[in-house]
C-alpha cells in the first residue's frame, strides 16, 4: 500500500540547531536521544518504512532567533532524492509582515511547494488573527494549501513558562475561523488536537475545506471516540503524517496496523485523500 507522509522534518544536524534551547526539553519529552542524523540516513529510514514524505521546513527566527532550516534548505533536498521526497511544505513567519508575503510568493511560483506549515504555539500567533491575514489571503489566491498545527506541542514543554509559548494558540477555533473567512484555501489540520479533541473533530466534518492528519502520536493512544470517528465519518478527511522523527516508523506504522481498520479506510488514510485533496 502506498504510503504519503505529509509531515516529515529533514531530521538533520541543521534542523537540530534551529530549534535551540528546546532540544534538551524534545529529548525528554520523547524519551529517547535527540540529535541530527546524515541526510543518507534519513533517506534510509523513509525507504525502509515505503513512505513518501513531504518535507517541512521551520522557522523560529523571531521567537528564538535561531538560523531557520528554509525552504530552499528542504527544497534541495527534494531535488536530490525525489523518488523518495514528493513535496515540501515551506515555513514562513507571519510576524515578518510583507518578508513572509514575499517568500511565500517566492516558495510557490519557483520553487513548486505544495504549501506552508504553521507552528501556531511556538511562532507566538493565532491564524485567525486578522493582522495576518494579508499572508493568507496571498496564500489562498495561489491555490497553495496549509498544514497547521493544532493542540499541545513538545516544544518547550516542562520548561518555565513553556518559555512564553502560549498553547492556547493552536486551539481548533482559530481553525475554524480562519477556515470560514478563507473557504477556497485547502487547511490540513496537524495531530491529534489534545486536549480539543472532539472541537478539533467538530472542525473537520463542519469544514467541507478542512481535512486532518494525525502526526505526532503513537496510534494506540489516539482518544477512543477519535478512533471510531476516523474509521467511519472522518474517514474521507484523515490523512498520514508520522513528525518524523519524533517516532520509529516500526512503532508507528505497526501501531495503526492494529487499530483493525478495514484496507479500504487504511488506503484513504495512508494516500487516497492526500491524492484526491493535494494531488499527490
Amino acid at each position: 500500500m502506498r504510503i504519503i507522509d505529509l509531515h516529515c522534518y529533514p531530521g538533520t544536524e541543521e534542523w537540530i540547531n534551529c530549534q535551540g534551547p528546546y532540544v534538551d526539553a524534545l529529548a525528554k519529552y520523547w524519551n529517547r536521544q535527540w540529535g541530527g542524523k546524515t541526510e543518507e540516513n534519513v533517506l534510509k529510514d523513509f525507504s525502509d518504512a515505503g513512505a513518501e514524505a513531504c518535507l517541512v521546513a521551520l522557522d523560529l527566527e523571531t521567537t528564538i532567533a535561531t538560523p531557520p532550516v528554509t525552504n530552499e534548505y528542504v527544497h534541495a533536498m527534494w531535488k536530490r532524492h525525489p523518488k523518495r521526497i514528493i513535496q515540501c511544505w515551506g515555513a514562513v513567519e507571519p510576524a515578518k509582515g510583507e518578508i513572509a508575503i514575499r517568500q511565500a510568493r517566492k516558495a510557490i511560483k519557483e520553487l513548486g511547494f505544495l504549501g506552508f506549515h504553521f507552528h501556531p504555539i511556538m511562532q507566538h500567533f493565532e491564524v485567525s488573527d486578522p493582522r495576518y491575514y494579508p499572508l493568507f489571503e496571498e496564500i489562498s489566491a495561489m491555490g497553495a494549501a496549509v498544514m497547521i498545527d493544532v493542540g499541545t506541542t513538545g516544544m518547550g514543554a516542562g520548561l518555565p513558562g513553556g518559555m512564553g509559548a502560549i498553547i492556547r494558540h493552536a486551539h481548533p477555533a482559530s481553525i475554524d475561523r480562519l477556515a470560514a473567512d478563507f473557504p477556497k484555501l485547502k487547511i490540513i489540520m496537524a495531530h491529534p488536537g489534545w486536549p480539543w479533541v472532539d472541537e478539533t473533530t467538530a472542525v473537520a466534518l463542519h469544514k467541507g475545506n478542512v481535512y486532518w492528519e494525525m502526526s505526532g502520536w503513537a496510534p494506540k493512544y489516539f482518544p477512543g471516540n477519535l478512533k471510531i470517528d476516523m474509521r467511519a465519518r472522518l474517514q474521507d478527511k484523515i490523512m498520514f503524517g508520522s513528525d518524523y522523527p519524533s517516532m520509529p516508523y516500526e512503532r508507528i506504522l505497526r501501531e495503526w496496523g492494529e487499530l483493525g481498520y478495514k484496507d479500504e479506510v487504511m488506503e484513504k488514510i495512508f494516500h487516497k485523500n492526500a491524492e484526491r485533496v493535494l494531488g499527490l
